[in-house]
């Protein structure tokens, strides 16, 4: 489609921002906004809301039920709903294996799979990340045997977001160990029922549940479960790398954790009892920071439209995920930095009791220190942003 005029841009953005006050459950919104934990009910409610108005699927073709939103609409829905405190809709089956499979997989695969990514009944996880293979991916050692008409996987998976909850997981596999370490890697999708399959917790700094390792012994997946051909894997686990890279930004999250962040440093008092926005260092981190979001907001809208004109994301994918996850890291910083010592107690199961605040100010401290533990991991995930440093450094400059 063509691209929005201005003026159907803020009409498209008075339409999401009705939707999302009207759809988005309070209970919901709230966890949100006070930084408390999700549970997978709440994942899948709000899922299911979004894909009954239709818009579940923003970058996804309409051949396959998407919405096939321009780089403004994309941007436009994801900012709204971050912005009115709605969660992101999961990324590994909408913007991480659904587009692998539309690309690569068969059409058997295409009618099996993606109407139930689209609709969110399954709930999909990322078997990427191995203990020793993690921004060295190609160094991968889980195994998949061909014997007839199925594989047979044995190895281990490590930092598995959600994958307690998941019904499926999409899998690097090794296939082959001839030649180089890229070619011999398998795309493989593996019902997370199956016998064999263990998921073990990782509790992370914040003291939540977020991550696993995810261990698999002698479990049998058919062969119709391989996506595109054999030892062709590592072409797909790179285009795929670009979807999630281009999710990762966080403007929407951003904006309204700087808001937070200006509202505290109005009230809280500095080293020499002023409010913080008083003192010229901490204003111009402030400033710093909002000019660089900025920066980062255009620059993500270039992205989106290069990726909505090739039908897939580029390298610039790189760009957003090293100054997005920066910006978050910066962001929770100058937040613990504002609450002060009210950042310092921090205890993750006060987060189940909606009535606590550590903070009694403009902005609610309880979910603050959680947020800051949280996101020190932002620019390690996804391949860590020394490795997006050189993807742009030899895709770009040919170094």
């Amino acid at each position: 489609m063509d691209q929005l005029t201005a003026s159907q841009a803020l009409d498209f953005r008075d339409e999401v921002r009705r939707f999302v006050a009207g759809a988005l459950p309070a209970s919901i919104r709230a966890k949100m906004i006070a930084g408390r934990r999700l549970d997978a009910p709440d994942y899948r409610d709000w899922h299911r809301i979004v894909y009954e108005r239709g818009w579940a699927a923003p970058n996804w073709p309409k051949s396959f039920g998407g919405c096939e939103w321009d780089g403004l609409q994309q941007h436009i829905f994801e900012e709204e709903c971050s912005l009115a405190g709605a969660p992101l809709l999961l990324p590994f089956g909408l913007r991480m294996c659904g587009p692998v499979v539309m690309a690569f997989g068969n059409r058997e695969q295409q009618q099996r799979f993606l109407p139930r990514i689209l609709s969110g009944e399954d709930w999909w996880c990322q078997g990427y990340s191995e203990p020793g293979a993690g921004s060295d991916l190609a160094s991968l050692r889980m195994r998949a045997e061909r014997r007839g008409d199925h594989y047979v996987v044995n190895g281990q998976k490590t930092w598995t977001t959600l994958a307690q909850h998941a019904d499926w997981i999409f899998c690097l596999v090794r296939t082959a160990s001839e030649g180089r370490p890229q070619e011999g890697i398998s795309f493989l999708l593996v019902d997370m029922r199956s016998r064999g399959v263990t998921v073990r917790p990782i509790v992370m700094l914040d003291g939540e549940h977020e991550i696993n390792e995810v261990w698999m012994d002698d479990v049998v997946v058919p062969a119709a479960n391989l996506v595109g051909e054999e030892n062709k894997g590592w072409t797909y686990a790179k285009y795929l790398l670009n979807h999630e890279r281009t999710g990762n930004a966080g403007l929407g999250f951003c904006r309204r954790w700087l808001a937070d962040l200006k509202a505290l440093a109005r009230t809280q008092p500095g080293s020499d009892g002023r409010p913080l926005l008083e003192d010229q260092r901490f204003r111009d981190r402030i400033a710093q920071v909002e000019i660089d979001l900025l920066a980062l907001e255009r620059t993500n809208l270039r992205v989106l439209a290069l990726e909505h004109a090739r039908g897939a994301p580029g390298f610039e994918a790189s760009l957003l995920k090293i100054k997005g996850t920066e910006i978050q890291q910066e962001l929770t910083e100058l937040l613990m930095q504002a609450l002060g010592h009210d950042s310092l107690a921090w205890q993750p199961e006060a987060l189940e009791d909606a009535g606590a605040q550590w903070h009694t100010g403009p902005v609610d401290g309880l979910g603050l220190t959680g947020r800051y533990l949280n996101f020190r991991k932002a620019t390690i995930y996804a391949g860590s942003n020394e490795i997006q440093r050189n993807i742009i450094a030899r895709q770009l400059l040919g170094l």
